[in-house]
């Protein structure tokens, strides 16, 4: 095919969308309201697993030390703990950080059940905070850590507390969330790619006479076809642009008005970075079911 045969094709694939008036509307609102759907939903799995991830990223290990050791085998116990490949950072918290952090955490009925304790009475011990790189290996590294005692015949380690049980059921839950939001994405997009090319088929069955007519004068398939490929292209392209404006000016909103208010402590994921993940699959996503339903459909016409 030539070029000028090429621009042929796409002159008439433009001329069909407007041509074709309300059958192009049908087609441009069946992908707009699927990719809409699908789009949210997506916005929605994002979201989810943010906070999945935030919470996996929240879990520490909490090292309580044995009040008999000095300052020099903390350091120590802290070193160790710091080499280990599987640890970030380690954070000393003094017994008196450790009250005072406490009291806060109590709120108001601190004074009245913390009263009697002071820094000459504190019953907590000093502890490191340990936050690890991939939080899926806290117990791993909590059994290292525990371990440490077998070292040092001082026994520096008083216990070490991680919120066993409670950890791994978290992990289980945020894998699950994530699967099953790929899952329904996943078959969410297959639905949309089914209802979008059936209204496209629709579009070309109201055409088909006119297919038939080019057939007989002596037009190959692939002359017919890519006039065809186009105005799918083009529909699929105009839905998933108004798709993403839509999205895009919802979705601000949202996040506009959850930033502001700080009572509902949540941080929706920014736009701008979901912005070229999301506008690109949609996009691509319509262009590529305007053109399938578009193959698929004008197929069958071409058997004359």
């Amino acid at each position: 095919m030539n070029f000028k045969t090429f621009l042929r094709h796409v002159r008439e694939g433009f001329k069909n969308v407007f041509r074709n008036g309300w059958m192009s509307v049908a087609s441009i609102t069946s992908i707009v309201v699927s990719l809409f759907v699908l789009g949210v939903f997506i916005l929605l799995v994002l979201n989810v697993n943010a906070i999945a991830d935030k919470a996996d990223s929240q879990v520490q290990i909490n090292v309580f030390l044995s009040l008999n050791i000095d300052q020099k085998m903390t350091e120590t116990l802290e070193n160790e703990i710091g080499s280990m490949p599987e640890v970030s950072k380690v954070v000393f918290i003094s017994k008196e950080e450790g009250l005072k952090q406490f009291r806060e955490d109590m709120g108001p009925d601190a004074a009245e059940l913390l009263g009697s304790f002071d820094e000459d009475a504190n019953p907590l011990p000093d502890k490191l905070q340990v936050e690890v790189i991939e939080p899926t290996t806290v117990p791993f590294v909590a059994d290292k850590i525990e371990k440490l005692n077998e070292t040092h015949a001082e026994k520096p380690i008083f216990k070490v507390n991680y919120g066993k049980g409670s950890v791994e059921t978290l992990f289980k839950v945020t894998k699950a969330v994530r699967n099953i939001g790929f899952i329904f994405v996943a078959g969410l997009a297959v639905v949309s790619m089914f209802l979008i090319s059936n209204t496209i088929r629709v579009t070309i069955l109201a055409r088909r006479k006119e297919i038939g007519i080019m057939k007989l004068v002596g037009a190959t398939n692939a002359f017919i076809r890519w006039p065809f490929f186009i105005e799918g292209a083009l529909i699929g392209l105009i839905g998933s642009i108004v798709t993403t404006a839509v999205l895009y000016i919802g979705y601000s909103s949202l996040e506009s008005s959850v930033t502001g208010d700080i009572t509902l402590g949540l941080q929706p994921v920014a736009f701008a970075d979901i912005a070229p993940m999301l506008c690109g699959l949609l996009i691509g996503l319509g262009v590529l079911i305007g053109v399938w339903g578009s193959t698929v459909s004008i197929r069958k016409f071409l058997k004359v």
